[in-house]
């Protein structure tokens, strides 16, 4: 099942947007300080560089994905998750609108 809400967060109202607005994310933190953000990819083929280790959790629709190293692609629905690397990278192939949370470190 996917993380449906998260309680006392802090959200940065501006929009983290990327790939021409393919990719939309807000950062959030919550009480403990842990930063995560949450957001959508629209139809694309895009490449996301890591610095930390992210854990990628689809909320809503779904993708492929391809990590760096790698090249199998696999692919990610409701309630399923893939970690990357941190200072890695990964690609990602979306052909409806991906909901995702994404967990850093």
């Amino acid at each position: 099942m996917s993380t449906t809400q998260f309680d006392g967060v802090t959200v940065n109202t501006q929009a983290n947007v990327y790939f021409d607005g393919k990719c939309v994310s807000h950062g959030i933190t919550l009480a403990d300080g842990t930063k995560k953000s949450v957001g959508v990819v629209l139809p694309a083929t895009l490449t996301f560089n890591t610095g930390a280790p992210e854990i990628m959790e689809c909320v809503a629709g779904g993708c492929e994905y391809l990590l760096a190293g790698t090249s199998e692609w696999k692919q990610s629905g409701p309630g399923d998750k893939f970690s990357v690397p941190g200072n890695s990278s990964f690609q990602i192939r979306v052909t409806e609108p991906y909901h995702y949370i994404c967990h850093f470190g």
